[in-house]
C-alpha cells in the first residue's frame, strides 16, 4: 500500500501560488514545497509573511522540517527557500538541470559572478533519484517543458507537479519561457499521467477560472478524464498547436525579470551595496516577441 502523507496547501493570492507542507504523520517529519517570499513590485518591498505562516503551521503541528524543496526556478514569485533554511536549518533542494537555467539567465542578466553549478542549493536531485520525508518514500521525476529544470516530486501517493498540469478546468502550463518547449511538456505530462490513477496531483498555481474558489488537488484519473487539454487532444501535434497558439497571446509574468534574479540564486536577495540597499537588475528588451 502506498504511503499517504498529510498534505496542506497554502494559497498565496498575489501570485496565485500554492505552497505545501508535506508531512509523515508517524514521524512528524515534513517537507516544504515551493515556498513564497513576499514581494511588492510597486514599492520594491519584501516580507516573510507567507513563509512565517508556514513556520507557524509547522510549529502548531509539532512537525520537524526535513527538506525545503523547489520544483524549478519560478518566474512569478520569489522563493523563500533561503529564508526558511536560515530559520529551520533544513537543506534546500531542486533538480540538477537548474544549472542550465542558471547558464541561460546568467547571460540574460550579464551576471558574471553568478555561480552556474547549482551550489547555491544543498542538494541537486537527478531524474529518478529517491529520498524520504520521514518514513514516506519519495522520488524525483524530471518534468521539463515549462522550464529546462522543472521536476515533479512524488512523495508517497502525492505528486507535486507545479507548472505542468493545472486543475482540470485550467489545462496545462505555458511553454514559451526561455528554455521552454511544448513537445517536451507533453512528454513530461504523459509520464505524470502514467502514475497510478489514485495518485493525488498537487499543482503549483490556480488562477480561479470563472471566479471560483482556489483549488489545487486532483487525481491522475481526474486529470485524464477532465483536463481541458489532456482529455481533449490525443496527439502531441494537436497539443503543440493549441499550446503554442495560446502562449502567443500571453504576456510575460509581471515578475519574471525580478524573480529569476532571485530564484536562480536559491532565493537569495542581491547583496547590499555600499549604501546598505539591495538592488534588482532588470534587462531591457531581453524577451523579444513577448505579447504586451
Amino acid at each position: 500500500m502506498t504511503a499517504k502523507p498529510e498534505v496542506t496547501g497554502f494559497f498565496e493570492p498575489r501570485t496565485w501560488s500554492i505552497q505545501y507542507v508535506v508531512a509523515d504523520p508517524q514521524t512528524r517529519k515534513c517537507a516544504i514545497v515551493d515556498p513564497v517570499l513576499d514581494y511588492d513590485e510597486r514599492s520594491g518591498a519584501t516580507a516573510t509573511r507567507e513563509a512565517d505562516k508556514l513556520l507557524g503551521f509547522i510549529a502548531d503541528k509539532g512537525y520537524e522540517v526535513e527538506w525545503i524543496l523547489d520544483t524549478h526556478p519560478h518566474a512569478d514569485h520569489f522563493s523563500a527557500a533561503q529564508y526558511l533554511k536560515e530559520k529551520t536549518g533544513a537543506p534546500t533542494a531542486i533538480g540538477e538541470k537548474v544549472t542550465a537555467v542558471q547558464k541561460l539567465w546568467k547571460d540574460i542578466y550579464n551576471w558574471p559572478e553568478l555561480r552556474e553549478d547549482g551550489s547555491q542549493w544543498d542538494k541537486l536531485f537527478a531524474d529518478g533519484e529517491t529520498f524520504k520525508v520521514g518514513n514516506v518514500p519519495a522520488k524525483v521525476m524530471f518534468s521539463p517543458g515549462h522550464t529546462l529544470a522543472s521536476i515533479t516530486y512524488v512523495i508517497g501517493d502525492a505528486a507535486f507537479v507545479h507548472d505542468t498540469l493545472f486543475m482540470p478546468d485550467s489545462g496545462t502550463a505555458r511553454a514559451d519561457f526561455p528554455g521552454g518547449d511544448a513537445a517536451t511538456l507533453w512528454k513530461s505530462i504523459q509520464a505524470i499521467l502514467a502514475l497510478p490513477d489514485e495518485t493525488r496531483i498537487f499543482t503549483g498555481h490556480d488562477y480561479q477560472p470563472d471566479g471560483r474558489q482556489p483549488m489545487w488537488e486532483s487525481t491522475v484519473v481526474e486529470q485524464k478524464a477532465n483536463n481541458i487539454h489532456m482529455a481533449r487532444y490525443d496527439t502531441v501535434e494537436q497539443f503543440i498547436a493549441v499550446r503554442e497558439a495560446r502562449d502567443k497571446t500571453l504576456p510575460m509574468p509581471k515578475l519574471i525579470l525580478h524573480a529569476l534574479q532571485i530564484n536562480t540564486n536559491a532565493g537569495r536577495l542581491p547583496e547590499p551595496e555600499a549604501n546598505g540597499r539591495r538592488y534588482l537588475k532588470i534587462p531591457l528588451n531581453a524577451l523579444e516577441g513577448a505579447a504586451w
